[in-house]
């Protein structure tokens, strides 16, 4: 079964029910209900993309470590090399964090919990979720949530 992502000349994309269709330059909008069937098949077509992308970038990265020696004539092109190397696999673990996180938006997206925050129920801004997507609170919740780390953290 071919679906609308792997066309490339259908500018449509599976709902998160697999029912209706969404259009490609679809955008969500305050003016609609909150959290309709588009929006969360738009939003689950976002976080599946992202997915795909920290995948493919993953799976890149495997492949030039395999195909690519550290084993440089020079000691410091080694150095340089190794430091390189370092913070793109620092930068892949926190890709896997990350890659988490979309599978719990996701999850929530077929729960019926997506765009409501965790904290007080409320809805979360159309905004920040296109901004953050994995986003789990409100601004307002996300930033008290901080104070009180940071207020911990110093005591």
């Amino acid at each position: 079964m071919m679906s609308a992502l792997n066309d490339p000349n259908d500018d449509r994309s599976d709902n998160a029910a697999g029912d209706e269709p969404v259009d490609r330059n679809y955008r969500p909008s305050d003016a609609e209900p909150f959290m309709n069937p588009q929006q969360l098949a738009y939003f689950r077509k976002k976080l599946l993309a992202w997915k795909d992308d920290i995948l493919r970038e993953s799976h890149d990265t495997l492949v030039t470590l395999q195909n690519e020696s550290l084993r440089e004539p020079d000691v410091t092109d080694r150095a340089s090399s190794e430091t390189d190397w370092s913070l793109e696999l620092r930068t892949r673990d926190r890709q896997r964090k990350l890659i988490a996180k979309i599978d719990a938006a996701l999850r929530r997206i077929e729960d019926g919990e997506y765009g409501y925050c965790e904290v007080t129920g409320e809805p979360i801004s159309l905004a920040r979720l296109e901004a953050r997507p994995i986003a789990t609170m409100t601004i307002e919740a996300q930033e008290r949530h901080e104070r009180n780390e940071k207020i911990s953290r110093d005591e």
